[in-house]
């Protein structure tokens, strides 16, 4: 296990190059991501198992994401609490070499497309999910997360979609916050993303109707991540404040029409699978580049979990696909004292992840 500490500003996320088996990137804030500034850290794993600083880039609000470039081997994008989002080039001193401001409330994740790689999205407390070119200041496409309309189904017509826009839209403090975007890594203009009424919704940007699937997930409660199996195209995974992790396969998701939805319904459709074992809510989910079957969770509890997702690929019926209750859950990591809020897998070594927290550390450690 190696470690790092962000001295002075609290952990949010963390990424592992792309290109560099050795560099990794911290997004942080100060004061917890409620007041005060950010700082980006650009560290390296040394041969000498060591992690040392190469630079570091402050920001004037909290940065809650980090994204390395597919483009460019040196440049990197971050999001922050003002609404904005920054190119930095790690090879240029103190200044984001572009920012991007469309966002009207805090950017809570960027995300950069690895089949297109010329675009990347972001996701806003503003309900919004925008696509973006690093060589246009204007966004490319915007797609509004509609409010849970499953407590008003009079007066809507059959068939009828909602809402989308290309424009910013007014900042307006009871909408749906989205707290992740997501694109494919089996197509480029495909995103998923989840927001705080439950939501997890299925975006085509060729489409003239981008959402092509929408449905609850939680039962009602947060949804605060999300992200596609790096080798089953159908295949997601939600975490939510529930404490749990829901693993869907989006070929079985009933495609209702809202006017035939009971108007309390809230608990929306079954999961092939749900791992149990966080004890607060679970903060970021990801699955692994090198496996089809396992994925990392961190969470409020002050842990990062790895499960075992067994599957029976010759099952014809989904509840063949469910474990034995406790056989998912393979490892688990509790070294930091704070809530964790990041976590990463290594694209190089295998097994490797790095997590971070609001206990100002970054730990490099051995998940399998």
């Amino acid at each position: 296990m190696l470690s790092f500490r962000t001295t002075g500003y609290n952990g949010y996320s963390c990424k592992y190059s792309p290109f560099y088996d050795n560099k990794l990137a911290v997004a942080t804030a100060a004061n917890y991501g409620l007041v005060g500034n950010g700082r980006l850290y650009i560290l390296t794993i040394g041969n000498d198992g060591r992690i040392s600083q190469d630079t570091y880039f402050d920001t004037q609000d909290g940065l809650f994401d980090v994204a390395w470039s597919e483009l460019h081997e040196n440049q990197i994008l971050t999001c922050s609490g003002d609404g904005s989002i920054s190119l930095f080039d790690i090879t240029l001193p103190k200044f984001p070499i572009k920012r991007f401001h469309e966002h009207q409330r805090e950017v809570f994740s960027v995300y950069w497309n690895m089949v297109d790689k010329s675009i990347f999205c972001s996701s806003s407390w503003d309900s919004t999910i925008k696509v973006w070119s690093p060589v246009r200041d204007q966004s490319l496409l915007t797609l509004t997360s509609n409010k849970d309309m499953t407590a008003q189904t009079e007066n809507i017509p059959s068939g009828d979609k909602p809402p989308l826009s290309t424009k910013p839209v007014a900042e307006n403090p009871v909408n749906d916050c989205v707290y992740q975007a997501t694109f494919s890594p089996h197509d480029p203009s495909i995103i998923i993303s989840v927001n705080s009424a439950s939501h997890c919704q299925v975006w085509d940007t060729r489409a003239p109707t981008p959402l092509t699937l929408d449905f609850i997930s939680h039962a009602g409660l947060e949804v605060l991540s999300c992200d596609y199996n790096k080798y089953r195209p159908t295949v997601i995974a939600t975490a939510s404040v529930d404490k749990s992790i829901k693993i869907w396969d989006l070929r079985m998701i009933p495609d209702l029409q809202r006017n035939f939805l009971a108007q309390k319904n809230r608990v929306g459709p079954s999961p092939i699978n749900k791992l149990i074992g966080h004890d607060f809510a679970v903060r970021k989910v990801q699955w692994s580049p090198h496996s089809s079957d396992t994925l990392l969770s961190c969470s409020y509890d002050m842990t990062c979990k790895v499960w075992k997702y067994q599957t029976d690929e010759n099952a014809k019926y989904m509840s063949r696909l469910r474990m034995k209750h406790g056989e998912a859950l393979v490892g688990n990591f509790d070294r930091h004292r704070e809530v964790v809020l990041g976590c990463d897998w290594s694209l190089w070594g295998r097994g490797f992840v790095a997590s971070t927290g609001w206990d100002e550390m970054l730990y490099v450690w051995k998940a399998l």
